[in-house]
């Protein structure tokens, strides 16, 4: 059981990010100091949607200069802090180096940060922004989890640096995390393991991560003929900054938390856009055949291997929220509430062209 003091400052690494920036405004609502631990505090315009948010609020936003791959570069940020949250980590799957530009950051990265906190005395509770990546690389897996449903129980055994090397850096970030946790009794450590994250950007630049990627090959015509139908879990950016904001304050929040809403596929992403947005945009309307992508899978992506869409397309993916609903309380969002004030971000920015 881990009290956090409201009155003390609440360091969040990675702060700008999509899911931080939420996380942050609870934290403003809530009064708090922010210590918010981002590359460059002087890119005003990286902040200023920050800024926009501690104007409106009781609370009070600091910034601290940070490097996830420089060492004692979150001491000062750290300082008089009970709490942690370490959510900076790269959420890119084209990469050229694996190991530089995914591993080394999301390992090092935390490795860094809780060495920090090791050193500051202060330090009682750490919450770390896993994923459900380091639970399972690809959805077929669910089919051998226990009764065919992911758990907090399973860990990722079969992402390496040769495939799915993003699920790779996951799965070794949050086994660090645990590690160094076990060698001291001064913080405890609680994870949350997001699904695939979309809801609405506090900044249009997050627009610009994975997520988002695939909301735009949804109305941009790319899919237009069809969609792979493809097993993957859903969860709302603000329903994963809230269960963040809970696991910090929550005394007997403990472990891995999956945080995911929805068990669904790609198909019904689109279809859940339909009502709303499918007058005006190219949204797709039913799968592609598997054989199909077999085929021409591997031409269009390089990421889309005849390994990868035997074991994603047409297999159903299943993980067990139950954890996250009953300790921390989380009431999911609905799907289309989610996809459909996604998809008006990018209506809203002028991302998507009506047809």
């Amino acid at each position: 059981m881990t009290q956090i003091d409201k009155s003390k400052p609440v360091l969040v690494t990675g702060a700008t990010g999509y899911v931080a920036a939420w996380l942050v405004k609870s934290l403003l609502e809530e009064g708090m100091t922010v210590h918010a631990a981002v590359r460059n505090p002087d890119n005003k315009k990286k902040v200023a949607h920050l800024d926009e948010i501690a104007a409106k609020t009781e609370g009070t936003i600091k910034y601290f200069k940070s490097d996830l791959l420089k060492q004692g570069s979150y001491g000062e940020a750290m300082k008089d802090c009970e709490l942690i949250y370490h959510t900076a980590s790269p959420f890119i799957t084209d990469v050229k180096d694996p190991q530089k530009d995914l591993i080394d950051p999301a390992v090092n990265g935390t490795q860094n940060v809780l060495e920090t906190a090791n050193q500051t005395p202060s330090v009682k509770r750490v919450v770390v922004t896993s994923s459900c990546a380091s639970i399972y690389t690809d959805a077929i897996e669910c089919e051998s989890a226990p009764n065919g449903v992911l758990t907090e129980d399973i860990w990722n055994t079969t992402a390496s640096l040769e495939y799915q090397p993003y699920s790779y850096s996951k799965t070794m970030a949050e086994r660090k995390a645990w590690e160094m946790n076990e060698s001291q009794s001064q913080w405890d450590l609680v994870t949350i393991n997001p699904c695939l994250v979309l809801g609405p950007a506090l900044n249009a630049q997050a627009v610009t991560s994975e997520s988002y990627n695939i909301l735009k090959q949804l109305g941009d015509g790319t899919m237009k003929a069809g969609v792979p139908k493809m097993g993957i879990g859903l969860v709302d950016v603000r329903d994963v900054a809230e269960a963040h904001f809970k696991a910090g304050f929550t005394p007997e929040a403990h472990g891995r938390y999956i945080t995911a809403a929805h068990n669904t596929d790609l198909l019904e992403l689109g279809t859940s856009l339909l009502p709303k947005f499918g007058d005006k945009y190219p949204l797709p309307k039913k799968a592609l055949p598997k054989w199909l992508l077999m085929i021409v899978g591997p031409m269009a992506n390089k990421l889309f291997t005849r390994k990868f869409i035997r074991n994603n397309v047409n297999v159903e993916w299943k993980a067990d929220n139950s954890k996250i609903v009953n300790e921390l309380g989380i009431n999911f969002k609905p799907l289309k509430e989610t996809m459909e004030d996604s998809f008006q971000v990018l209506v809203d920015e002028k991302i998507l062209q009506p047809k």
